[in-house]
C-alpha cells in the first residue's frame, strides 16, 4: 500500500513538473511573439515622416567695388524671384532601441534629428553689371548662399518644423500604444511613458540629446 502511495505521489511529482514546464515554455513563447512584434512595429514606423512646405521671395542683388585706387566705383546688381520646395523629414528607420525580455520593457535610446531638405528655383531679372565688374561664378554662389539662409529663418519662424515635430510624435505614439496593450513598459531617457501625452516628452527631450 505504501509503495502504490508512493508511486501515486511521485506520479503526481512529474505530472506537475511537467505541466510547470510547458507553462514557462508557453509563457517564453508569448515572450517571443511580443518581442517579435515589437520588432515589426518599429521596422514598420522606420519609414520617413516627411512635411512638405513652399516658400516663395524676391532679393535685391548689389554688388559694388572700387578701382583705380577708389577713384571710381563699379557696380552689378539683379533681382533674384526664388521659388523654394522644402521638406522637413524624420528617418525613423535611425532611431536607436533595446528590447528587454526580461523585464519586458522597450527603450528607446535615441531619435533622429530633422532633415531639412531646400530644392530653391532662381530667376534672375533685371541683370546690370559694368564691364570691369562683370557676374562671375563666386556671385551666383554668393546669392544662393545668402538665399538659403534667408529661407531657413522663414522656415524656423514658420508652422512648418512644428507640423513635422507633431507628425513625429504620432508615430512615436504607437510604440506607447503597442508596448500598452502587451503589457510592456516603454522607456526615453530612463523614464517610463505612463501616458500617451507623455510622448510629447520624447521630442523635448530630445532636442536637448541630438548627437
Amino acid at each position: 500500500m505504501r509503495k502504490i502511495i508512493t508511486g501515486i505521489l511521485l506520479a503526481l511529482v512529474v505530472l506537475l513538473t511537467i505541466k510547470y514546464c510547458d507553462d514557462k515554455n508557453e509563457d517564453r513563447i508569448v515572450l517571443k511573439e511580443h518581442s517579435a512584434l515589437i520588432q515589426e512595429q518599429i521596422k514598420n514606423v522606420g519609414k520617413l515622416v516627411v512635411t512638405e512646405g513652399h516658400f516663395s521671395e524676391v532679393f535685391s542683388y548689389k554688388n559694388s567695388k572700387a578701382i583705380f585706387g577708389n577713384l571710381f566705383e563699379v557696380e552689378k546688381k539683379a533681382l533674384v524671384v526664388v521659388n523654394a520646395d522644402v521638406t522637413v523629414a524624420y528617418d525613423l528607420s535611425k532611431i536607436e532601441y533595446e528590447i528587454d525580455e526580461a523585464t519586458k520593457t522597450l527603450r528607446i535610446i535615441s531619435i533622429p534629428k530633422e532633415e531639412i531638405k531646400i530644392s530653391p528655383d532662381f530667376e534672375y531679372y533685371d541683370v546690370q553689371a559694368d564691364y570691369l565688374n562683370q557676374f562671375q561664378a563666386k556671385d551666383y554662389n554668393n546669392i544662393k548662399e545668402s538665399v538659403k539662409k534667408s529661407l531657413m529663418k522663414k522656415i524656423n519662424a514658420s508652422d512648418l518644423k512644428n507640423n513635422a515635430e507633431n507628425r513625429l510624435i504620432s508615430e512615436l505614439s504607437k510604440f506607447y500604444i503597442l508596448t500598452n496593450s502587451l503589457g510592456w513598459t516603454l522607456e526615453y531617457n530612463k523614464q517610463q511613458v505612463k501616458s500617451l501625452e507623455e510622448v510629447e516628452r520624447f521630442q523635448n527631450l530630445k532636442l536637448l540629446k541630438l548627437k
